[in-house]
């Protein structure tokens, strides 16, 4: 059955604070998730302090008005706390990994055994992280959002440098919320024909619709923003989910995975012979003496299903009884010839 990886995006609603971010890991195990993920920067990983105006950020986001520096300062995890929240992880029994977003990044979560590891949207481009991180020999996922065809090319042919195979596509829409007429989960699955890879979804719509649709269209892995409350006043708290709504996308989508079940269903014999009970069969209708024919007035076609089966009513038609026939009885083979 197909079942796809549902990852809480923990992301900077950790709100700089470690027991929110421990509280959070244990709210997401008991949503149901199979995993979490977190994000290894610093600001400096990211871009340079400065207020230079290439540094502004203005183009339509929730973060307008502040520095790319002044952003990911809000945002940033402190590495210390990785340890701690990968034992807490581990101990609790759910997957745990990480973005990282620079080598020095790479190298913590490598000290740690990150199982895994995530490409951002925005870090598509940077091949030489990409090819270090697929040297690993880990999973890596690779998120779409801004990338064209080329670059999604180059990034693939990076992994394949480092001859690393297990590699995940996600189609994302980097908006933040993304509309939902932006989210062309169709072109989700093409990810997986033209580039010969495993698909997901990285979801920034509200509510859990889109993860349903992915999970029909086979994604094998949907990662949501999670926040454990909404009055944190985080950079991603407007497209997060809190507990109560997690929870109820990951029954969703359970839901959608048994309601796909599976391509070829091997049959419960006994539920279906079961379920067969109210389907019709041939009876006899009038009381029919011995030698005398079987016409459409003394045998019909009727519910329940314990005589001979339907589809033999013209072929007996004109047979002569072998015996008498009372009314009621299921007809069977050896009642007429």
């Amino acid at each position: 059955m197909h079942r796809p990886m549902i990852i809480a995006e923990l992301s900077a609603n950790h709100n700089q604070n470690l027991e929110i971010a421990k509280e959070s890991i244990l709210a997401i195990k008991e949503c149901g998730a199979d995993g979490v993920k977190l994000q290894t920067y610093t600001p400096k990983c990211l871009t340079l302090n400065s207020q230079n105006k290439d540094f502004q950020i203005n183009s339509g986001t929730p973060w307008d008005g502040k520095t790319l520096y002044e952003l990911y300062e809000e945002a940033y995890m402190p590495w210390q706390w990785h340890e701690e929240l990968f034992r807490l992880a581990r101990d609790i029994g759910i997957e745990i990994f990480s973005s990282p977003f620079s080598l020095e990044a790479l190298d913590l979560l490598e000290s740690l055994d990150c199982p895994m590891y995530k490409i951002a949207s925005f870090e598509i481009t940077d091949i030489d992280l990409i090819y270090h991180v697929a040297k690993t020999k880990k999973p890596i996922i690779l998120s779409t959002g801004i990338a064209g065809d080329d670059e999604i090319k180059d990034a693939l042919l990076a992994c394949k440098e480092a001859q690393n195979n297990d590699i995940t596509l996600l189609k994302c829409t980097s908006s933040y919320p993304a509309p939902i007429q932006e989210a062309n989960l169709l072109s989700m699955p093409e990810l997986g024909k033209k580039y010969g890879v495993k698909y997901g979804l990285s979801d920034h719509t509200k509510g859990y619709l889109s993860p349903i649709i992915a999970t029909s269209l086979g994604a094998v892995m949907i990662e949501k923003h999670f926040i454990l409350d909404k009055s944190f006043n985080t950079p991603d708290s407007a497209f997060s989910m809190d507990k109560k709504e997690f929870q109820e996308m990951v029954e969703k989508v359970r839901q959608c995975t048994l309601a796909l079940g599976e391509k070829n269903p091997q049959p419960d014999m006994i539920k279906l012979h079961n379920q067969r009970k109210f389907a019709r069969s041939l009876f006899v209708c009038e009381n029919i003496k011995k030698g005398q024919p079987l016409t459409y007035q003394n045998i019909r076609s009727l519910r329940p299903n314990n005589g001979i089966a339907p589809k033999y009513l013209k072929k007996i038609l004109g047979k002569k009884a072998l015996k008498d026939l009372p009314f009621g009885k299921p007809l069977e083979f050896g009642d007429f010839i």
